[in-house]
């Protein structure tokens, strides 16, 4: 099982507490997480091409998790709706030729994260997700898990206050966030796995 992703999977930093309660519950499973806080989708998609595939090519399944760092960076780095959805693409493309099944995660709420969110990331951030979910139906990649309602109450471009805990930044959700997004991986795409 190959992780791509950002600090939200790299448990390096912090992050990747849903990776770990995978890992635990699918114990036959090898993961390779290759996520690194910061990285946006056209970091993934190099780190992909240039270190993943030329070492192991070789996945049955794929978690494909980012574009928060892309949507804020639109003006800092030119990360446009199109260039996210091109790097999504290819990271897409070269996982299912070498028969990879990608579950691709949508991006999670991020509203609280006050000093780079707008309303119009905002709008963008949905169009995004909804193009992410198109992608199974079309056949790019295996399935989609839209996380952004799953870990949002109330606010629904925020996360919940309990996921979020103890980390306030508004982007980052803490361990009952993972907790969620787990049992909802297990529910779905990992429910055949072997405890």
């Amino acid at each position: 099982m190959l992780v791509l992703g950002d600090s939200l999977s790299d448990e390096k930093v912090g992050g990747g507490g849903f990776v770990k309660l995978l890992r635990e519950h699918c114990p036959k499973v090898p993961f390779d997480n290759r996520a690194k806080g910061g990285f946006m989708v056209n970091q993934m998609r190099k780190r992909l091409e240039t270190q993943v595939l030329p070492e192991n090519g070789h996945y049955s399944h794929a978690i494909v998790f980012g574009g928060v760092n892309d949507l804020y960076s639109d003006q800092t780095a030119n990360r446009s709706l199109s260039h996210i959805e091109s790097d999504l693409t290819r990271i897409y493309a070269a996982l299912k030729a070498r028969g990879t099944d990608v579950i691709a995660i949508t991006v999670t709420p991020w509203g609280g994260f006050k000093r780079w969110f707008t309303p119009e990331r905002g709008k963008n951030t949905l169009t995004l997700n909804a193009w992410i979910e198109e992608q199974a139906p079309s056949g790019s990649i295996w399935t989609a898990l839209d996380a952004y309602p799953l870990l949002s109450c109330g606010d629904p471009e925020r996360l919940c206050p309990e996921l979020a805990a103890p980390l306030k930044d508004g982007l980052h959700f803490g361990k009952l966030g993972h907790q969620k997004l787990a049992t909802a991986l297990l529910q779905g795409p990992f429910k055949a796995c072997e405890p």
